[in-house]
């Protein structure tokens, strides 16, 4: 939900995309958006959290896209030892050996049948 709102935001002040120079990780506030039928935000909606300075706002937003990356090469690990049994010595005899394709999703035949 929050990446769908990010790409849709529009463009309330202040908010630029992430890919247009924006900050990664920033999404605006979404409280009185549409129309006023969203009562809270979704980063803290009962206000429990103290303000954060513009630095932990900074080292936060780095760490999410740290643990991102790190959480896709742990996903690759896993993939590569399903694949090729040895591959990754930490789960050698773990991991059971998948004998499909696991890119089919990017190909372009579905023709499962």
């Amino acid at each position: 939900m929050l990446e769908s709102y990010g790409e849709g935001a529009g463009s309330p002040e202040g908010y630029v995309h992430y890919c247009k120079g924006g900050k990664p990780g920033y999404f605006p506030p979404i409280k009185g958006r549409s129309g006023g039928q969203i009562l809270l935000n979704l980063y803290d909606p009962l206000g429990w959290f103290p303000e954060q300075t513009e630095e932990e706002k900074e080292r936060g937003r780095k760490c999410e896209v740290n643990n991102g990356r790190l959480a896709m090469i742990g996903i690759l690990g896993f993939l590569s030892e399903a694949k090729v049994p040895g591959s990754v010595p930490a789960l050698k005899g773990l991991i059971a050996e998948y004998a499909g394709n696991p890119m089919v999703p990017f190909e372009t035949d579905f023709s499962f049948f």
